[in-house]
């Protein structure tokens, strides 16, 4: 954990793996798949997020293999009581409050759009507009994939839901700002 008891990336990806397992044993492959899938949906691809490994959860004895050993036979795995208790300890981890880097650079971007040409300007709003076009598009396909799971009043599907809309509303925005460029 950093210094003021938030996660790091990797004990997010440890929070995700854990929580994941907790409701229900899984294969190797299909653990790594849904953390791989539920994180990159989140947050876009990231090397921070894509260096923990499951096979490290069965080294410290976090997961069991209930058949098979690891990674090499894909074996079963299920949460130990020791990754109940790290699980525990990773959910009731403090916030850390907005410092998303991205969020500083639209900003900025916008700021100083106006030292930008005509065209260029129409260029960086642009590429704002498809990045929000493509992380609308990471959290609805996340949204499809854990609806048959979580199913109504999941405050998952809740919370996607909200950021959907706001992702929406940033884009319907940012349309309407191109068009009085």
């Amino acid at each position: 954990m950093f210094a003021d008891h938030t996660l790091t990336p990797k004990e997010a990806v440890r929070l995700c793996a854990l929580g994941t397992i907790a409701s229900r044993p899984l294969r190797y492959s299909e653990l790594a798949g849904s953390v791989r899938h539920f994180t990159g949906r989140i947050m876009g691809p990231s090397l921070d997020l894509m260096g923990t490994s499951i096979e490290l959860l069965r080294y410290e004895g976090l997961v069991d293999a209930i058949d098979g050993k690891g990674m090499e036979d894909d074996a079963l795995l299920a949460i130990s009581e020791a990754g109940r208790r790290e699980l525990h300890s990773l959910l009731t981890a403090r916030l850390r409050p907005g410092s998303d880097l991205s969020k500083l650079v639209v900003a900025l971007k916008m700021r100083f759009l106006d030292l930008l040409e005509p065209a260029e300007r129409r260029e960086q709003i642009d590429l704002l507009i498809d990045g929000v076009e493509s992380e609308l598009a990471r959290l609805i396909d996340l949204r499809g994939n854990n609806a048959q799971e979580d199913g109504p009043g999941s405050a998952l599907l809740d919370w996607l839901d909200h950021d959907i809309t706001l992702l929406e509303s940033r884009l319907h925005w940012l349309e309407a700002f191109s068009d009085r460029l």
